[in-house]
């Protein structure tokens, strides 16, 4: 079946059909990808091929095939799948839907730029430097984590994988450059939705299985050099694919701006999970709060006041982590979000100092000093100044 055509443009044409993504390049390109085929810098490239390669969770028998076939030979496998040459494609692999991709283009005089991306991160989204799972030697992979540390070894599932199209000219430093302003516009969507790791309290940069693929005529006149963030290619470069990873992540995973005021997108980084939340208020409130919180559960999670209130508790907690405030200043400054916390939930802004004043002895000087053990007090003074709040909500 001929994929459905979605993009035409003299240097290329977008083709989609249900599981597979095709980029046709109309004239001799330089491509730079992370297939691990014919990845690399490449000059003989025809096609650039995404496609949907299993289902996001529990799909093991997909996982053996690939694994079975091996890097050459499941390669072989999908290009057959649209009559394409093994030799002249190179292909990106994900298990998000190739239906819910992103496509964003913007122009500048003669230079065009598209951004098509497909993105998932609720399983896979981590931070450079993060522990590693995996080490390879002589071409095998082996775990250096156990399953135990799920903290370090993180989980999988979730991919942003983006395919870059020029429509004049890059040198080969420009191509090599595009991919650091690329990489940087996708993060940038990532903080824009407050995307946390899944394996630290630190805010995601990407996924652990990140793919790209970049093209640009080879030949032509007025040749960009350069495409970092003082140029209008890094301009394009930071527009289109920002916002075609937005779209891409708003209808894989439902990202949208508003969903993310939720408390537990706040604070699920640093332990506030929502089997977490529930635990602690069932312990923390008595039989009629706690009933009347469990049928009010999402106007009370998705609460404005609440929200910004724990985005600021967040924005402490990371500057005393990394270290822009001294733990001495922890105690103070988390207490004191604590309150607005309950104050917002509560809508009684007046009650602050009572607030603050009965959270007082709830997180000591000390558990803001212990370096690394920070979060789980910080978590479970947050659970208590939601519970006081919702205790005086309707209480004069």
């Amino acid at each position: 079946m001929d994929p459905l055509p979605l993009l035409q443009s003299p240097f290329f044409t977008v083709g989609r059909d249900h599981r597979h993504l095709v980029v046709r390049l109309l004239a001799e390109s330089r491509v730079l990808s992370t297939c691990p085929v014919n990845g690399g810098l490449r000059r003989d490239l025809t096609q650039l091929f995404n496609h949907q390669s299993c289902e996001p969770a529990k799909h093991q028998e997909r996982f053996e095939f690939i694994t079975g076939k091996g890097p050459v030979g499941y390669h072989s496998h999908v290009c057959a799948e649209l009559g394409l040459d093994p030799g002249s494609t190179a292909v990106l692999g994900t298990a998000a839907t190739m239906q819910y991709l992103g496509i964003a283009t913007r122009a500048h005089a003669d230079l065009s730029v598209t951004a098509i991306v497909t993105a998932g991160v609720t399983g896979n989204a981590g931070c450079a430097g993060e522990p590693a799972a995996y080490d390879e030697s002589g071409g095998v992979w082996k775990r250096t984590t156990t399953e135990a540390d799920p903290k370090a070894a993180g989980t999988h599932g979730g991919t942003i994988n983006t395919l870059l199209l020029f429509s004049s000219p890059l040198s080969e430093s420009a191509l090599a450059r595009a991919v650091v302003t690329m990489t940087e516009a996708k993060t940038s969507a990532l903080f824009d939705l407050a995307i946390g790791s899944r394996s630290s309290w630190r805010p995601a940069t990407g996924t652990g299985t990140d793919q790209f693929a970049i093209a640009a005529p080879a030949a032509g006149a007025n040749v960009r050099t350069w495409t970092g963030h003082h140029t209008k290619a890094g301009e394009l470069i930071g527009l289109t694919v920002r916002e075609a990873t937005l779209e891409s992540l708003r209808w894989q995973n439902g990202l949208e701006p508003s969903y993310t005021r939720s408390l537990f997108h706040a604070l699920g980084r640093f332990g506030l999970t929502e089997e977490h939340f529930k635990s602690r208020m069932e312990a923390l409130l008595d039989a009629g709060d706690h009933a009347l919180l469990k049928h009010n559960w999402n106007p009370v999670i998705f609460e404005p006041q609440l929200a910004s209130a724990a985005y600021a508790y967040a924005a402490v907690l990371d500057r005393i982590l990394c270290g822009t405030l001294g733990f001495a200043a922890a105690h103070e400054a988390l207490l004191n979000q604590a309150a607005i916390m309950a104050a917002g939930l509560a809508a009684r802004p007046a009650a602050f100092p009572t607030f603050r004043a009965e959270l007082a002895g709830e997180l000591t000087p000390e558990d803001s000093t212990r370096d690394g053990a920070l979060p789980a007090p910080a978590v479970e003074l947050a659970c208590r100044a939601i519970a006081l709040g919702w205790r005086s909500k309707w209480r004069t």
